[in-house]
């Protein structure tokens, strides 16, 4: 072969190279993600969002976010801009794949970012304390010391307000976020402040001597935020797994874990239980730690469950008969060979296995945290009524297994027309609804209560963190 060949067949191959590589396809969004095995998340420090406590992640943004990589086969890592309005700012620069921080889409916004379909809603409330007088409009707030978080939907609210009220006024604070803003309305340093509805639910068992006063938009939607880009296959897999979720009702069972029991406590109920924790807890706190260990129960959901039973007063009596700190009946104690179901430590030991027992009647295939709500419901009401609910649940279309359904149809035992159709009969179905949202709000009061004693410190600006299981409760 000669020189000249040989010559000729390297150029080939070269040019034939260096063509493929100039063909060669665009990373896209969804690849880039794919191939680091990384989604970058922008969100923000609020119970709605994201939260961290003693080291666990938690929060309704977190979860979500956490469900979108785990579908793409990724890890999701948060970053916790140090202002609200750097979340806007860096997702418009791409510094993440988007933003999961509660946002409202709003006109402004979305001259910026590029928003997914709304996930849910929420309104805008005016903040204020028991001790003022209630502002039943915008033009009670001339002469207020008014503050409201910079770059919210909120300060947008209130600019577009202005425009027909000339005489409102109020101070945009950048270094600080809606808890604080609410903190100092109850400490006296503020008049009022602006919160989301979910927002203000979630902190109102933490401030009990506030309210909201009334609305100051109409509902808002609220999506996540991608950067705007002619690459839309990030996003576009963002919509689909949205959709996904909507269909198949584990966004729903997402916002009922986080949203769903907030509003059944009122200032009564919330003081009263705050002053118990301080004066009635520290005397049961052993018996519940003990209790937790041997049936492996959280001890906060134990003492949640007595105190909905008896506000943890160890002789409590009903007129039915049931008694003592866990309110057991004669023959539920006797099956956990309680002897004194006035004895603090004999009841809640005897609760405890109790509730363990319904635990595990309760089927294996149902996850977390149904399985400890209809365990609760088993607590109240009976596994057999439970039961009864779980198959009208069926009957009618709804998914058995999933607590969100079956809080639905058990107050129909309550009607002929229904417990006629079942094995077990009447039940007070309404019971067990109420009585599971209370428990779960009183074990959410612990927590915080737990958290503001222990309390970390705040994270890095950037978090790492990886999918967990969602926790029991």
């Amino acid at each position: 072969m000669s020189n000249h060949y040989v010559f000729t067949l390297i150029l080939l191959a070269s040019t034939l190279l260096a063509l493929s590589g100039c063909s060669k396809t665009p990373t896209t969004a969804l690849n880039a993600v794919l191939n680091k095995g990384e989604l970058v998340v922008l969100t923000r420090l609020d119970p709605t969002t994201y939260q961290l406590n003693a080291g666990e992640q938690s929060g309704f943004e977190f979860e979500l976010a956490n469900l979108f990589a785990e579908k793409l086969g990724v890890r999701a890592r948060f970053i916790l801009p140090n202002n609200f309005h750097d979340i806007l700012k860096l997702t418009g620069e791409h510094e993440a794949d988007f933003a999961a921080a509660g946002l409202s889409i709003t006109p402004q916004r979305q001259h910026l970012l590029r928003f997914t379909p709304p996930y849910y809603e929420v309104t805008q409330q005016l903040i204020y304390h028991y001790r003022s007088r209630r502002p039943r409009s915008t033009k009670y707030l001339k002469d207020s010391f008014f503050e409201v978080l910079a770059g919210s939907s909120h300060a947008e609210n209130l600019r577009k307000l202005k425009t027909s009220q000339s005489y409102l006024s109020w101070v945009e604070a950048s270094n600080t976020n809606v808890f604080e803003l609410i903190e100092m309305v109850n400490n006296g340093l503020l008049d009022y402040t602006i919160a989301d509805s979910n927002q203000f639910q979630t902190y109102r068992g933490q401030f009990p001597q506030l309210s909201s006063a009334f609305n100051i938009s109409k509902p808002e939607q609220i999506a996540w935020a991608f950067p705007l880009s002619n690459d839309s296959t990030l996003y576009d897999e963002a919509v689909s797994f949205l959709n996904e979720i909507k269909l198949s009702g584990v966004l729903k069972q997402l916002q009922d874990k986080h949203f769903g029991y907030t509003k059944n406590l009122n200032y009564i109920n919330i003081c009263t239980f705050r002053r118990h924790v301080k004066s009635r807890l520290p005397k049961l706190h052993n018996y519940f730690l003990a209790a937790s260990e041997k049936y492996n129960i959280d001890w906060k959901l134990l003492a949640a469950v007595a105190y909905q039973e008896s506000h943890w007063n160890p002789k409590a009596i009903s007129p039915t008969g049931v008694r003592g700190i866990m309110m057991l009946t004669k023959a539920t104690a006797k099956q956990m060979k309680i002897l004194n179901r006035l004895d603090p430590e004999q009841s809640i030991d005897g609760g405890a296995k109790y509730l363990a027992t319904r635990l595990k009647k309760i089927p294996e295939r149902i996850n977390e945290p149904d399985k400890t709500w209809m365990a609760l419901a088993s607590y109240n009401i009976g596994f057999g009524h439970l039961e009864d609910a779980r198959i009208l649940t069926q009957q009618q279309g709804g998914d058995p297994d999933r607590w969100i359904d079956v809080k639905q149809y058990l107050p129909l035992l309550t009607q002929k027309k229904w417990y006629k159709q079942t094995k077990h009969g009447y039940a007070r179905g309404k019971e067990p609804v109420t009585y599971i949202e209370n428990v779960r709000q009183y074990y959410d009061l612990l927590n915080k209560s737990d958290a503001l004693n222990n309390a970390p410190e705040l994270p890095a600006r950037k978090h790492e963190a990886q999918h967990i299981q969602l926790p029991a409760l």
